[in-house]
C-alpha cells in the first residue's frame, strides 16, 4: 500500500514545505544608515517559522510510511495541515510586524515564491487525505465481502 496515491501527494506537500528552506517568502526595500538595502525575510530568520518549516516538512513524509495505520496517517496529516496554516499565520504576523516597524519604514515590499508553498502543500494534504478516505472505504468493503 505504500504506492497508493496518497503517498504521492504527501511525498509532493513534503518537497513542497522543503522549497521554504531555499525560497524567501516576502522581499523588501529598507534605508539603514542614509544606504538602500534590500532585505529578503526567511523562513530560518524567525525561530518560530524554522521550527513550524522543519514540523510541516517532517509530518507529511512521517505519514508515508503510516500506510498500515490509515488512522494514525490521517492524524499526522490533519495535524500537518493545522500546522500549515500555522506557519502561514505566523509569516503574515511577522511581515505584518517587519512593515509596522516606526523608524526605518520598508517600502516596495512582495511577497515572494517561498509564500506560495506552503498553500500549495496544503492541496496536496487535501489530495492526500481524499486518497486515504477512498482506501479506508476499500478495506471497509473488502471486509464486508469475507
Amino acid at each position: 500500500m505504500i504506492q497508493r496515491v496518497q503517498t504521492i501527494w504527501l511525498l509532493l506537500a513534503a518537497l513542497a514545505n522543503a522549497g521554504l528552506f531555499m525560497l524567501d517568502l516576502y522581499r523588501y526595500d529598507t534605508t539603514v544608515g542614509g544606504a538602500a538595502k534590500t532585505v529578503n525575510f526567511e523562513a530560518m530568520s524567525n525561530p518560530l517559522l524554522m521550527v513550524l518549516a522543519v514540523a510541516i516538512t517532517a509530518l507529511p513524509f512521517l505519514a508515508i510510511f503510516l500506510f498500515k495505520n490509515r488512522s494514525s496517517q490521517k492524524t499526522l496529516v490533519w495535524l500537518s495541515m493545522v500546522l500549515t496554516i500555522g506557519f502561514v499565520a505566523a509569516t503574515l504576523m511577522s511581515i505584518g510586524n517587519i512593515t509596522n516597524t516606526g523608524s526605518s519604514a520598508p517600502t516596495n515590499g512582495t511577497y515572494r515564491a517561498g509564500f506560495v508553498l506552503p498553500v500549495l502543500s496544503f492541496i496536496f494534504h487535501i489530495l492526500a487525505l481524499r486518497g486515504i478516505r477512498k482506501d479506508q472505504k476499500l478495506v471497509k468493503s473488502l471486509d464486508r465481502l469475507r
